[in-house]
């Protein structure tokens, strides 16, 4: 199957198929004329690759993922692991976005809005810690 429609049942963009080709996540046969020729096994990796990176997962993960998708004698543990560390991190980029919420919403709720030069927001943003 060409590009195109890989593409589309990957859910994927060509361009995004085509990187994954140049580092080496997936690489589809070439026909005669050099044209890519993607098999169903080349579309399973895409579509994997597209849920693994849908839930965060960095390309190097993704790579690890697909090497102990791959590899028959893994151990899950290996697998848990590293989506118990991907967790974790998740985990800490929502602390960080909640921290950050509140403290924008402190600041805007301080703010008269009016035409006042007073600005709690600046004053906020100009503290140092």
């Amino acid at each position: 199957m060409n590009i195109g429609d890989v593409a589309d049942r990957a859910g994927l963009p060509a361009k995004t198929i085509r990187y994954y080709e140049d580092i080496g996540l997936v690489t589809p046969a070439r026909s005669a004329n050099g044209y890519r020729d993607f098999s169903e096994q080349d579309l399973h990796k895409l579509a994997f690759l597209a849920r693994a990176r849908a839930l965060g997962f960095t390309i190097e993960d993704c790579r690890t993922l697909l090497g102990l998708y791959e590899d028959e004698e893994r151990e899950s543990a290996d697998v848990k692991a590293l989506a118990t560390e991907h967790l974790h991190q998740i985990e800490e980029k929502i602390a960080q976005l909640r921290e950050m919420h509140d403290t924008l919403a402190r600041l805007v709720e301080a703010c008269h809005g009016d035409n006042r030069p007073d600005c709690p927001i600046l004053m906020g943003l100009a503290e140092e810690e």
